[in-house]
């Protein structure tokens, strides 16, 4: 049973998880746009995750009992300066959500929610991956610098990625 605290906490999340899935659209079309297709594969796969986060959070709230309140989100950028600025927005804003699901995980503990515990570390899990990867492709952006052939070499990079749901996407 979730207190109403914790359920306008997990909520709360579940619309940032909405954010972070636009956001990760609208940098896919912009890369699409300046014709970085690879960029804008991985960016598409980025959605993609974000929306399987956002319904992970649907379920559970749905699943103890209480239920979603979706609420206004912000526009997020339409264009950016540099691949490598978006994948910096990107690490930054993964940091944030990392910051996001310690505190939810902190209210778990506090109210002794084992079982928001246990659905959180998934998401604690991710959070790792997902900074790790972003601060991967940001130090090879940094190491080419301007170079247009090293760009094309990590957009090419950037296209093989394929969008893999995990095993329990809604759970």
């Amino acid at each position: 049973m979730l207190s109403k605290e914790m359920t306008a906490a997990l909520n709360k999340q579940l619309n940032t998880e909405l954010y972070s899935a636009h956001l990760y659209l609208s940098m896919s079309s912009y890369a699409s746009s300046i014709g970085l297709k690879g960029a804008a594969n991985w960016f598409m796969i980025q959605y993609q995750e974000e929306m399987v986060h956002f319904m992970k959070f649907y379920t559970y709230i749905n699943s103890q009992g209480e239920h979603v309140a979706l609420g206004p989100l912000d526009a997020p950028p339409n264009e950016f300066p540099s691949l490598l600025e978006m994948f910096e927005e990107t690490l930054k804003h993964e940091m944030f959500i990392t910051r996001c699901i310690n505190e939810l995980t902190e209210r778990a503990v506090k109210e002794k929610d084992h079982a928001t515990q246990i659905f959180l570390q998934w998401f604690i899990t991710e959070q790792v991956e997902e900074e790790e990867n972003d601060r991967e492709i940001i130090g090879k952006l940094k190491l080419i610098g301007d170079n247009g052939y090293g760009i094309l070499m990590i957009d090419n990079e950037l296209g093989a990625r394929v969008f893999t749901p995990p095993a329990a996407a809604a759970a």
